[in-house]
């Protein structure tokens, strides 16, 4: 079955344009036009990703992403921000309130979709009932779901892989750019600070990880196995 994917653009004309390169990429869209119906949908009907306008009446993309990610129901649903706002600052505010990708107007439908891709191939369940353990750690890659002494935690889509790749490659020094290389998949143009967000998050959200996510400055992280 196909991927689903909430388009959600107030201006038609790009909406119907996004919602055309996804379908000929064999991926089924839906459009939404303002924001504020947004979180009702997702919450009714949760598509695989989320395509988000910053610039929405009603309920901004922003405020939007912000809910979905308090929202445990929801929190993993992943979420590309589509905007004509290109300063880094803007980015960067869109990636800490947990979007997993960011493109600015204008854009190659090509690339969106090629993104669109990128981001679900990671975001697809493994094999039934495989499971990474660290310590007070499980990872429950089947259901996206990970437990810190038995508390779950919820995580957004990126922080979620992230902590899986860091794991799955314990002891090694992994630079900034491989982790957007293969945790983003593709060269991320706004810098490699988004990482340093992300590993932020994941040690104020998961304690345990604090003493094993090693900065090598100037350079990138290491998940080590004793601190």
């Amino acid at each position: 079955m196909s991927s689903r994917i909430l388009v959600v653009e107030d201006d038609r004309d790009i909406a119907d344009l996004v919602a055309h390169h996804l379908s000929r990429a064999g991926l089924r869209a839906d459009i939404l036009t303002t924001g504020i119906d947004v979180l009702d949908h997702v919450r009714r009907d949760t598509p695989d990703l989320v395509i988000l306008d910053l610039m929405l009446p009603g309920l901004g993309g922003l405020e939007i992403c912000r809910l979905m990610r308090a929202d445990p129901g929801i929190a993993a649903t992943p979420v590309i921000m589509l905007t004509a706002r290109a300063h880094e600052e803007d980015r960067v505010a869109g990636l800490e309130l947990g979007a997993d990708d960011y493109v600015t107007k204008p854009f190659s439908p090509k690339e969106l979709v090629a993104r669109v891709r990128a981001v679900l191939r990671r975001t697809q369940p493994h094999g039934p009932d495989e499971v990474l353990r660290f310590g007070p750690l499980v990872v429950n890659l089947d259901e996206h779901e990970v437990t810190e002494d038995g508390r779950r935690v919820h995580l957004t889509a990126k922080e979620f892989l992230l902590l899986q790749y860091l794991i799955e490659h314990r002891g090694r020094v992994l630079s900034r750019d491989l982790l957007l290389s293969d945790v983003w998949g593709y060269q991320y143009t706004g810098g490699t600070r988004t990482v340093d967000v992300h590993i932020r998050r994941l040690r104020e959200k998961l304690p345990a990880t604090v003493a094993h996510i090693v900065t090598v400055k100037q350079f990138g992280y290491k998940f080590v196995e004793t601190p």
